[in-house]
């Protein structure tokens, strides 16, 4: 196999981009690409990755998403740009976007909800609820979800869809 400049073969330079954390087939395709690799010799190493079990695009897709909602729950919608983002399939976002259910997004939104309402505790109730709102939309929840999940923390959301189009940014 051909050297780059930094005298790795393309498969050492691979496992070098692999020690941080997983990689899609594209992310890989695009480092080695960027490394002045040939094409047959990217391609080589991509495919022995793949026969290793390195590279896995469907179950990066599924890990990704299954993570994601367990420390940091977003919406599908932002579930959706984020793997695309990775340069994932349309196919396989798709896929792993079914596991998230309706009632999966409306965990994920009172978990947000309750998050914050906790942090912004010592704040007036107003205020509150409208900063939780804000958290909730700039993680994709739909207005509908977020309202649903300040009912539920709160006991009422009136007021709130002024600050729907207010993000005032994620944790």
């Amino acid at each position: 196999m051909k050297k780059s400049k930094t005298g790795n073969a393309p498969l050492d330079a691979a496992f070098q981009f692999l020690t941080t954390k997983a990689r899609t087939v594209r992310e890989m395709e695009e480092h080695l690409d960027s490394m002045n690799y040939g094409e047959y010799e990217v391609y080589q190493a991509v495919e022995r990755l793949k026969e290793l079990g390195y590279l896995n695009d469907e179950k990066y897709a599924a890990d990704f998403v299954e993570t994601r909602l367990a420390a940091k729950p977003v919406s599908r919608r932002k579930l959706r740009e984020q793997l695309y983002a990775h340069k994932l399939p349309g196919e396989l976002i798709d896929a792993a976007l079914a596991q998230v259910t309706d009632t999966v997004e409306a965990a994920g939104a009172l978990a947000v909800a309750e998050k914050f309402a906790r942090q912004f505790a010592a704040l007036p109730p107003e205020e509150r609820r409208v900063r939780t709102m804000r958290r909730l939309v700039g993680r994709g929840f739909s207005y509908d979800a977020a309202r649903a999940a300040l009912e539920r923390v709160f006991g009422d959301a009136e007021g709130l869809s002024a600050c729907v189009g207010e993000e005032d940014g994620e944790d």
